[in-house]
């Protein structure tokens, strides 16, 4: 086993190597020649669609209808780096006005250069959409990537990847890694530039740990423990229509999905009344994996033995199989429960009433997570106020989930939930570092005398110019520019 993974290491080494090798060259290139394969594989998306729904359907059993939304979100985000990636990486001239009267004649331009060879450490829930989007903007950027996708997707790794080898990208510059677990840790590993991870927390702390040792720098898509707010004014069908679709929307694998609703005293008997039916009818859904489930009934055994109250009919008898959960309401909830403070990966929800907007904001800071919140209410002008005080990254008003699909707005959270951001402009310079090429003219140089050895006193220029530059008054302002100016005739 050691030798296997040896091999495998020595095997990897090489692999970075010809992405570095590629991606000199492919940094080289032009923007709009880099947008070209990006151009293809939107085409690549829509002809290949239904390849990408059966291997996402035999990975994890996700039906046409939500498949077909990843390969549309993915499309949505070739098109904007076509329509807005040539511009934000276009290089940036410092405007004149901002520039410090000391530095006189210097021009400042700031260029966004790719970071090099990019890891991705994929994830399985939105296999399509998530792996796609930061692959194709890692590239865009001008880096080369090796994608290690997840070993409870592997059919659809396989899809998505041969449709980026066919969109036309240089040969070394994107690599996929077997789907397998122990994958990760060996690209965690490797001589990267930049690693982009999306998963849970306890991995993600563990993977920053060790690029923390490295200095690598990385983005951290982690976890989400979301809040719904339902204010005393809120379309109340609305709501509810919302805080179900949130929290079963693929079964309940969803970083976003809604966790906790609070609502308004008033609204709260109606609220749980019309969830009621649908728990009842609700079946048990069968998750990716055994330990979700298991996690899940952890948290709903930890609410009713804190005073919690399963909502709806309750069933007899044991699940199907060790990985079913059926959509679970728990109501009367409070904040010391688990399920306020922990991520769950299960089609799960508590709800609590709030007679104090102050109260429900208290109870809501004390979950770690900062990935999403969403707030209902008539008066959507009330929530800029309300938004401020949400530690979260993204915060939806009268609608959840999909407006984070957006391809033009970032999504990244606080906290818990990571750090960084994948998708829109800021998830496209995201993938770059900045580089200030600056250039001074003339010869006017008077810091030099402050180097060691020299015997000049520069003390009398620096007040001169800090009073011409920030003095209060006018005539401050004009005896520290006269000697200045002598200064200046002096050398």
């Amino acid at each position: 086993m050691t030798t296997a993974v040896s091999e495998d290491r020595e095997t990897l080494s090489g692999v970075v190597r010809r992405c570095r090798d590629a991606q000199r060259r492919w940094q080289d290139e032009p923007v709009r020649s880099r947008l070209r394969p990006i151009k293809t594989l939107r085409s690549l998306l829509v002809a290949e669609c239904d390849r990408l729904c059966e291997a996402i359907d035999r990975d994890i059993g996700k039906p046409a209808g939500e498949a077909l939304g990843e390969v549309l979100n993915v499309a949505d985000a070739c098109r904007f780096l076509q329509r807005e990636a040539a511009s934000l990486l276009r290089p940036k001239r410092v405007p004149r006005g901002s520039r410090p009267l000391w530095l006189f004649g210097q021009r400042d331009t700031v260029h966004r250069r790719p970071r090099g060879v990019v890891g991705i450490i994929g994830t399985w829930n939105y296999p399509i959409l998530l792996n796609g989007v930061q692959m194709a903007q890692a590239l865009a950027a001008g880096n080369a990537i090796i994608w290690k996708p997840s070993e409870v997707a592997p059919a659809t790794a396989d899809v998505l990847f041969d449709l980026f080898v066919r969109a036309g990208f240089p040969e070394g510059l994107l690599h996929k890694m077997p789907a397998t677990r122990a994958g990760g840790a060996m690209l965690v590993e490797a001589d990267i530039d930049h690693l982009v991870f999306t998963g849970g927390v306890e991995v993600g702390r563990q993977i920053a740990t060790r690029l923390g040792q490295r200095l690598i720098s990385s983005t951290m898509e982690l976890s989400g423990n979301d809040a719904l707010f339902v204010l005393p004014d809120a379309d109340l069908e609305l709501a509810t229509a919302a805080a179900w679709f949130g929290f079963t929307l693929n079964r309940g694998q969803t970083c976003v999905a809604v966790r906790r609703a609070f609502v308004h005293r008033s609204l709260y008997p109606q609220f749980t009344q019309a969830l009621e039916p649908l728990t009842s009818a609700a079946g048990p859904l069968r998750l990716a994996m055994a330990s979700q489930a298991r996690q899940a009934q952890q948290l709903v055994d930890d609410a009713v033995g804190k005073g919690g109250r399963v909502l709806g009919t309750t069933r007899d008898g044991a699940p199907r199989h060790e990985a079913e959960f059926r959509p679970t309401i728990v109501v009367d909830a409070h904040a010391e429960m688990d399920l306020f403070r922990e991520a769950s990966f299960a089609p799960l929800m508590a709800v609590l009433p709030y007679d104090d907007l102050e109260d429900a904001l208290r109870a809501d800071a004390a979950c770690p997570y900062g990935l999403g919140a969403s707030v209902f209410t008539r008066q959507p002008a009330r929530v800029e106020e309300l938004a401020r005080r949400l530690r979260t990254g993204f915060v939806t008003v009268n609608d959840v989930i999909a407006p984070t699909a957006h391809p033009a707005t970032p999504f990244g959270g606080l906290g818990h939930s990571g750090w960084g951001v994948t998708q829109g402009a800021e998830g496209l310079l995201e993938m770059t570092v900045p580089q200030v090429v600056s250039v001074r003219g003339g010869t006017f140089r008077p810091h030099y005398d402050l180097g060691a050895g020299k015997t000049a006193d520069n003390e009398g220029l620096v007040r001169a110019l800090l009073q011409m530059g920030h003095g209060r008054s006018f005539w401050q302002r004009w005896r520290g520019f006269w000697q200045v100016w002598r200064a200046i005739r002096k050398k």
